[in-house]
C-alpha cells in the first residue's frame, strides 16, 4: 500500500466522520495495493472485537486526507464500521496502520 502520503492527513475524531463526505472514486490504483488493504482491515477488525486494540486508519473524504485513531468493529463489503455506527467507505481508505 502507499507509504509515502503527501500532504500528511489531519487527525480527526471518530464522532465528525459521520460528518464528512466521501467521493465514489477508489483512492488505491494497484490490484496488489487494496488486497492488501482488505487484510489489514480483516486484521483490524479481528483486533478490535479481541482486545479493543487501535488502529489508525488513513484515508481522503472531499476535501483531503485524515486520519482516525479508533477500534475497527467490523468490515462490510463497502465499508469500515467504526463505534457508535460511524463508517468509512472501503475505497477510501489509503492505508491501515495497526500496532
Amino acid at each position: 500500500m502507499q507509504d509515502n502520503i503527501t500532504p500528511p492527513p489531519v487527525l480527526i475524531n471518530k464522532e465528525i466522520v459521520s460528518d464528512l463526505h466521501f467521493p465514489i472514486q477508489e483512492v488505491l490504483n494497484a490490484p496488489d495495493s487494496i488486497k492488501e488493504r482488505r487484510s489489514q482491515l480483516g486484521k483490524a477488525a479481528s483486533l478490535g472485537n479481541l482486545d479493543k486494540h487501535k488502529v489508525t486508519i488513513i484515508f481522503e473524504d472531499d476535501k483531503g486526507m485524515k486520519s482516525v485513531n479508533t477500534t475497527v468493529w467490523a468490515v462490510t463489503e463497502s465499508k469500515v464500521i467504526l463505534k457508535a455506527g460511524k463508517a468509512i467507505p472501503i475505497n477510501r481508505v489509503h492505508k491501515v496502520n495497526v500496532y
